[in-house]
């Protein structure tokens, strides 16, 4: 499997080169030349498959270049820290199916991913005598993940920025009360969509990354797609089990638009009609769901909400989307996102009809989002994390008589307890691995949202061999 930027500035690549690439040299995102098509009886024969199993065969079609049992073990690896054999369950409440995705260490579905990228480095780097220093940017789920991913790994530093006051409590604990010596928390006085900007521009000083050995862990690295991936054919093959209908629509909350794009990433590449709709559900922070019901992409200030991991205005995997959207043309994606740059907007009014034949969108508000989190609990007992709960608000204006609807539940509502508590009168059994997090001990550095000041102090931190 070769691997291409959106851009079309570099030559084609394999997997572990763009796993260790992150951001293409170009400053495009990496997709995979060609989507493998799975056919009608290999899904069939996947039914009975463990997750594990599961994650090995969608996986390997996009890689080619780890030996199968080195890439197994991985996978085992890399799903043995989740507290239940499933991985990611599936609950039923009502009309939706919830997909459980937050039973990894940090109890959010970033570690679907990035405990599976940890390892990758990890190997990556013993394979070929290597270090790196990850610098990546979090709205709130993805520092923590990344951090528990690569913990204590000898050959990485990891530097994550967050968003100063901006996150939840428990998320800010989670990342700053790890005190390994190879991490580095930073605290920037501004919005995410800053710390993003930061991130990408020091990754585009290519001297710099070279010297400094820099690897992206953010969603812009495509081994994060690919593994999230695996759990809309999960969720898939558990509907197709239990329903009589094979068609499956699913609720995504997001605002980075990588979950999704994953999902649209699960629909190309099974049999036709297995996944019928994906509805793109956002918070205030409106603009994908802008996108697809008026092809308004278009940038608005950051709105602070009770979802703050989706409080985001340019999403960073929009890109990939874009490039198919343009034909796969990385000179009009180029000359698009250049525009975006220089202006902050991108007219696709144009391609309205072509991008709701792909997404449904909606947004929550503040108060749907309590409404959601209050009413559910009252009907049907069940609690569920504000992110969440924009989706399942989503998902319930959207329905469809007949056809199995899965929701994604990307948090344990734990994470986020002052603000469930308040909506469904009830205090939250925190689970224990975020019981006393507010006694630890903590470390992070508060910086302004200033790019010299970020390359400054990973180059004074860094590991070198």
């Amino acid at each position: 499997m070769q691997y291409i930027s959106t851009r079309g500035g570099i030559n084609p690549v394999s997997f572990t080169e763009a796993v260790l690439m992150g951001l293409a040299t170009d400053g495009g995102l990496i997709l995979p030349r060609t989507i493998p098509r799975i056919g009608s009886e290999t899904y069939a024969e996947w039914q009975e498959l463990s997750y594990q199993e599961l994650a090995f065969e969608v996986m390997s079609r996009f890689i080619d270049d780890i030996p199968e049992a080195e890439l197994r073990e991985l996978i085992s690896r890399s799903y043995a820290s989740f507290d239940t054999e499933e991985v990611v369950p599936l609950v039923h409440h009502g009309s939706l199916h919830i997909v459980e995705l937050f039973h990894g260490p940090t109890l959010a579905f970033k570690d679907v991913a990035l405990q599976f990228l940890g390892n990758i480095f990890e190997y990556l780097l013993e394979k070929n005598d290597s270090v790196m220093n990850i610098l990546g940017a979090t709205s709130g789920d993805t520092g923590s993940a990344a951090i528990y991913g690569v913990r204590g790994k000898e050959r990485i530093n990891i530097f994550i920025l967050h968003p100063h006051e901006r996150v939840s409590k428990i998320q800010e604990k989670q990342m700053t009360t790890v005190t390994d010596s190879n991490v580095f928390n930073i605290a920037i006085r501004g919005t995410f969509d800053d710390g993003q900007a930061i991130v990408k521009s020091i990754f585009n000083d290519l001297d710099f990354k070279e010297k400094q050995h820099l690897g992206a862990i953010n969603s812009i690295n495509w081994a994060r797609v690919l593994a999230q991936v695996v759990y809309y054919v999960h969720a898939c093959l558990h509907i197709a089990s239990h329903e009589s209908d094979k068609a499956t629509d699913f609720s995504v909350p997001t605002g980075n638009f990588g979950d999704i794009f994953a999902g649209y990433i699960a629909k190309r590449m099974l049999p036709e009609g297995t996944i019928r709709k994906l509805l793109l559900a956002t918070n205030s922070n409106d603009i994908l769901s802008r996108m697809v019901q008026d092809g308004d992409y278009s940038l608005s200030e950051v709105v602070p909400t009770s979802s703050p991991s989706m409080d985001i205005q340019s999403a960073s995997n929009f890109e990939r989307y874009l490039y198919y959207l343009l034909d796969e043309d990385p000179n009009r994606t180029t000359q698009a996102m250049t525009r975006f740059v220089e202006t902050g907007s991108i007219d696709l009014t144009d391609f309205r009809d072509q991008i709701q034949r792909d997404f449904v969108a909606e947004k929550a508000t503040e108060a749907d989002v309590s409404t959601c989190i209050a009413d559910f609990y009252k009907k049907h007992g069940y609690i569920m994390d504000p992110h969440t709960a924009v989706g399942v608000h989503c998902a319930l204006k959207h329905q469809r008589k007949g056809i199995p609807l899965c929701c994604l539940a990307t948090a344990h509502p734990g994470k986020f307890g002052d603000i469930v508590e308040a909506a469904i009168k009830k205090t939250l059994e925190l689970p224990e691995s975020i019981q006393n997090l507010s006694d630890k001990e903590s470390r992070c550095e508060l910086m302004d949202a200033d790019r010299n000041l970020i390359k400054d102090f990973v180059k004074k931190h860094a590991k070198h061999i």
